[in-house]
């Protein structure tokens, strides 16, 4: 919902999409805002931030596979 409303509110503007969509402006302001600047997120957001990057090494040291390697 957040994309779809960063794609259309230059046209019709955040408060009418929001008006049709169950979502309320204030949350869709915060979620902008948490993205703009990381401090705001919650400590779980963090160690998620934190995390992907670590997932991301691993997965790439591991050839791009998702699976076991087969014997």
């Amino acid at each position: 919902m957040i994309a779809f409303i960063d794609d259309h509110r230059g046209a019709h503007g955040v408060e009418p999409i929001c008006k049709v969509l169950p979502i309320a402006p204030s949350t869709y302001h915060a979620h902008v805002a948490r993205r703009r600047d990381p401090d705001k997120l919650s400590a779980r957001g963090r160690q998620d931030i934190r995390l992907k990057i670590e997932v991301r090494r691993v997965f790439d040291e591991n050839f791009r596979i998702y699976r076991v390697r087969k014997a």
